[in-house]
């Protein structure tokens, strides 16, 4: 098994605190839009804002060229914080298991067929 953090575009980012505002699945790919804890290793990095604890920016990750995805459980529970904003909680695993991913969080867990590494994508990028 490879954990996440075996792969390049999320070396320096912390999916545990990450936040998950929407997933989005096509027949061949399944996206988490997020918004990412970056470490201070990423070259995105910057000091924390006024008001939060970590360095955040407003990515999609992306496992592409599926040839299956499989929920296991799902949940469309989101939660509110203190300023209203709404997600659905965060990737607490993401693993390469043979031929797929285990991704698992508040939100559900699923299996994701793929030989794709998974992607990072800021937005304004």
């Amino acid at each position: 098994m490879t954990n996440y953090t075996g792969f390049p575009d999320l070396a320096n980012v912390y999916l545990e605190d990450s936040f998950v505002l929407a997933i989005d699945e096509t027949p061949t790919s399944l996206s988490f839009r997020l918004e990412a804890v970056l470490t201070e290793a990423h070259p995105r990095y910057h000091e924390p804002r006024t008001g939060e604890q970590y360095c955040y920016a407003d990515a999609v990750l992306t496992i592409s060229e599926a040839t299956k995805i499989e929920w296991i459980t799902r949940s469309s529970h989101a939660s509110r914080d203190a300023t209203g904003e709404e997600d659905l909680g965060n990737i607490d695993d993401l693993r390469q298991n043979g031929d797929h991913y285990e991704i698992s969080g508040d939100w559900g867990y699923v299996r994701v067929y793929s030989t794709m590494a998974p992607r990072l994508e800021f937005a304004g990028k």
